[in-house]
């Protein structure tokens, strides 16, 4: 009896064995099946990689804005934040898809984690409505969460805005936020001033704003649509503060294949970022730079765009942005250099650009402390040709002593009646240089200008 069972319960153990380990097996064909069962346990952790013990699992969702067949109607900022919004309070990720049109914003569309603003193509506009401002009635002090005006008349709730005086409207000086309600000519907003304001001192409320924004997010994607910021209307803003795209505090972004144009400062402005990439993109006609990366941006792809016809810079490296890589884009007839780079902007690559016809210089280097120099620069395999349209020129000028500076294999060259008067200068206050393979051709001073110290 006591054989019998012990019989009974070792069949039982081996089936189970079997059933629980199907690698044990042999397929119909006498193959060992080890491949096959290594293949579902693969399949099996993959399916439970984006669950989580500790969150309760969404799927992703995606609604459609505009016009007929979309889930939400309207050609709006306020239609596009319903949907943007909806995703971040459900789903956690998804994509907003943008059908084809033209959408009146008055304030940014602003981006959260793991979402994605998805146009139709070139004739998906965001368009910045048009510019008011008004002076303030009393001054607006740092803290506050209201602004006095002498006429709210042409503001609305929900508006983005920046408030600012004369001396306190450029880098991180300005607040920026969005009216949350409007009594008499009181507004009321979403955000501290940071800063306390003067009347006195032309203390200003604009509603120009970022078109598109992302602060504090991961895992963004803007593309395909276009960005169209009515500069002809609208005030003057500052770049770090704002752009027709602007990112701040994000770590992994993607814009790609987005036009940027006439925004009244920067196009695309991402600051304190990291792992940004800029891909494919045309911005022109902005009153600053077309591509402004800053304020210790690391990381950052900068590829396949067109920066063109901006009054200031074409791309302009700001503060402690490194270990960058901007390749095959074209950066021309911008009011002053093509590419423009400074305090702390190290390691970075600059391979296969096209650099021309700007207003001063194609490439510079701008004056800083020995110390805080854009150190480690190398430009590879650009072409830097006819620069110096408006001004006396220079295909590249070093201006600080930055170390590690390499040019290799470059084609800087003049091949037309413009100011590009030499390929390099080194400024009195400039280290060598390593020039290795490059073409110079062209100039009418000196392929290499060194100033004296």
């Amino acid at each position: 009896m006591k054989a019998s069972l012990l019989v009974s319960l070792l069949v039982i153990f081996t089936a189970c064995v079997e059933v629980n380990n199907p690698g044990a097996r042999k397929t119909g064909n006498g193959e060992d099946s080890d491949k096959i069962s290594e293949n579902l346990k693969m399949d099996t952790l993959q399916a439970s990689l984006p669950v989580s013990v500790v969150e309760p699992l969404f799927p992703e969702k995606k609604i459609t804005v505009g016009g007929p067949g979309a889930d939400i109607h309207g050609f709006t900022s306020e239609a596009i934040q319903t949907a943007v919004d909806a995703i971040h309070n459900s789903s956690k990720a998804g994509i907003v898809i943008l059908s084809p049109g033209n959408y009146d914003i008055i304030a940014p569309v602003k981006l959260y984690d793991n979402i994605t603003l998805l146009g139709s193509g070139a004739n998906t506009v965001l368009k910045k409505c048009k510019g008011y401002s008004s002076p303030f009635a009393i001054d607006a002090d740092y803290g506050e969460l209201q602004i006095t005006v002498t006429d709210a008349s042409g503001f609305k709730p929900g508006m983005g805005i920046a408030v600012y005086d004369e001396g306190q409207r450029s880098g991180w000086d300005l607040t920026t936020a969005r009216i949350t309600a409007i009594k008499g000519n009181v507004l009321y907003i979403d955000n501290y001033l940071v800063r306390d304001y003067h009347a006195d001192k032309k203390g200003t409320v604009s509603n120009n704003c970022s078109v598109i924004s992302a602060v504090g997010a991961e895992n963004v994607r803007i593309a395909n649509l276009t960005v169209d910021g009515s500069k002809e209307s609208n005030e003057m803003i500052d770049g770090c503060r704002a752009g027709g795209i602007y990112l701040h505090k994000v770590h992994k972004a993607v814009i790609e294949n987005v036009t940027v144009r006439n925004f009244n400062c920067d196009g695309i402005s991402w600051q304190i970022t990291e792992y940004v990439t800029v891909r494919n993109c045309e911005v022109y006609g902005c009153a600053n730079s077309g591509l402004h990366p800053g304020t210790g941006s690391p990381f950052t792809l900068i590829e396949g765009n067109n920066s063109h016809d901006n009054d200031g810079y074409g791309l302009y490296v700001c503060w402690r942005v490194r270990n960058g890589n901007v390749r095959n884009n074209s950066f021309h007839n911008n009011g002053l250099n093509g590419i423009s780079t400074g305090h702390k902007d190290t390691d970075m690559l600059y391979a296969d650009n096209h650099i021309f016809e700007n207003g001063s210089d194609g490439i510079q280097l701008r004056g800083d402390l020995p110390q805080n120099a854009p150190h480690r620069s190398v430009f590879r395999n650009n072409v830097i040709e006819n620069n110096g349209i408006k001004e006396k020129g220079y295909g590249i000028s070093v201006n600080c002593k930055a170390e590690g500076v390499i040019l290799e294999d470059n084609i800087i060259r003049n091949t037309k009646t413009g100011k590009q008067v030499a390929a390099v200068l080194l400024t009195a206050n400039s280290l060598p240089v390593e020039m290795i393979n490059n073409k110079i051709s062209g100039h009418p001073e000196k392929e290499v200008i060194k100033e004296n110290n």
